[in-house]
């Protein structure tokens, strides 16, 4: 999307099948899809202490700081659209905002919440893997056409608009999959690279990782490939397992000559698990998984995965 999402919850929000917002005119009825889901939805925002239940503000990454501090400010929890914010730092101070207003804050990182992946998390937790020991990750993607527009690059290869490239665009979710998974990456570092010179941003990554457990952990996304690759492996004392993380892929874990494959459909509104989440926890019926704290980490291993190469939007 072009344009960041931040949703701005008061706490009588409800969700009734994928309803979460209202939008300007009417409220959305039982199965109406949330505004959220369509960020070219016209809708004029209101002001941070509107007394709407929700409100969805359109906003660029530059702003989305200080459109998030305005809602804390106002009293609204508040949920911002991944990756959380342009660099570590801007992450902290929406964090410390929140804090400061007393307000929840939740990041959109909804694979936290799919079935497919809570299948991955299931086998980690039960030990059918044995001890973990690595993890690696492959993104190949080829180039779409409209990346060679030097006149009008798409916005997520523009790190003035975007806060960075496609790596940031995509290898957030994985990033943050893993800390999901695997808990939080204690250290990082990567090289960086334009090999095709299409756009502004980076299109190659390589990294290696640590997690605090002691599991390490490699990627290598590429942009720039004649041929597509979406593949995550976790390997362990015992057997591996391996899933996508955007391909429609099935889990499938591996012990010695025995292979089992679980075919686990997203459902119809790919948000709509993980909102679930954080009415919970505004009701105070459960825990969002995903929290300023969890994405802040995924913004850090970014950043050092990207190292020199952070445009100044993101140092």
């Amino acid at each position: 999307m072009p344009a960041r999402l931040v949703l701005l919850m008061a706490l009588s929000l409800t969700v009734a099948g994928c309803s979460a917002s209202h939008t300007a005119g009417a409220a959305p009825g039982p199965t109406q899809p949330t505004a959220a889901a369509t960020p070219t939805t016209p809708t004029a925002p209101s002001t941070p202490d509107s007394p709407h239940a929700t409100r969805v503000v359109p906003v660029t990454t530059a702003e989305e700081l200080t459109d998030a501090l305005a809602a804390a400010q106002a009293g609204k929890p508040v949920y911002v659209e991944k990756p959380m914010a342009r660099s570590h730092a801007e992450c902290r101070s929406m964090i410390d905002g929140c804090a400061r207003a007393d307000v929840p804050l939740f990041v959109a990182y909804y694979r936290r919440a799919l079935p497919r992946f809570l299948k991955v998390k299931e086998l980690l937790d039960e030990g059918a893997l044995g001890e973990v020991r690595l993890v690696n990750v492959s993104l190949w993607q080829p180039p779409k056409a409209d990346h060679a527009n030097r006149a009008a690059p798409p916005w997520r290869v523009v790190p003035d608009i975007s806060g960075g490239g496609l790596f940031v665009d995509l290898a957030s979710h994985t990033l943050d999959l893993l800390d999901f998974l695997l808990g939080p990456i204690a250290r990082a570092a990567g090289s960086t690279g334009n090999q095709a010179g299409l756009y502004p941003a980076e299109d190659i990554v390589a990294g290696h990782f640590e997690f605090q457990s002691g599991v390490r952990g490699s990627g290598l996304w590429c942009f720039t490939t004649a041929d597509s690759i979406d593949r995550v492996e976790i390997a362990g004392s015992r057997g591996s397992v391996s899933f996508a993380t955007f391909a429609d892929a099935p889990v499938t874990l591996t012990r010695g000559d025995q292979r089992s494959t679980f075919e686990i459909p997203h459902p119809p509104h790919i948000q709509q698990p993980l909102i679930q989440t954080v009415v919970d926890a505004l009701r105070g019926d459960g825990v969002c998984p995903s929290t300023g704290i969890s994405a802040a980490r995924t913004s850090w291993v970014m950043d050092q995965l990207l190292g020199a190469s952070l445009p100044a939007a993101r140092e």
